[in-house]
């Protein structure tokens, strides 16, 4: 059987249409990582989970570095302890300028929220998550 998109024979990579899009997603909650990656996983997303700022922002630097960039990020606005998803964001930002990142709070009033194209954010995943808002999200920010 024919493969309809083999592999570019210089490279070894998929056609950018058949690549799996890369989501690194930070909250501090392990039930909502776990949920999160589940859903997106379920739609064909190659997903990373972390439950801090400071390691969203490394693991986002290390896969840069080893080519393999994320497509998406989906940030927690407030994590109680560390650095919150909006402070991640501006990190990534300074050596990524063209980050895709979303920030998912439970939080509607936040000025981050309430303004996040203004902050420079691809898109908002308010919380609790329903399966099409959180993909729409990721497919409006790519």
């Amino acid at each position: 059987m024919q493969d309809l998109h083999p592999k570019n024979p210089l490279t070894g990579e998929l056609p950018p249409e058949k690549k799996k899009r890369r989501v690194l997603v930070m909250d501090d909650e392990s039930s909502i990582l776990e949920l999160t990656e589940r859903m997106l996983k379920s739609h064909g997303y190659e997903v990373e989970i972390t439950n801090n700022g400071n390691a969203a922002v490394t693991q986002y630097r290390a896969a840069m570095e080893a080519g393999r960039r994320f497509d998406v990020v989906i940030l927690d606005l407030t994590v109680p302890e560390g650095m919150g998803g909006f402070e991640a964001f501006k990190a990534m930002q300074a050596f990524d300028p063209g980050i895709r990142a979303i920030v998912s709070s439970g939080y509607s009033h936040e000025p981050v929220v309430v303004n996040y194209k203004k902050y420079g954010l691809a898109g908002i995943a308010p919380k609790p998550y329903r399966v099409k808002d959180l993909v729409g999200a990721v497919e409006n920010a790519l």
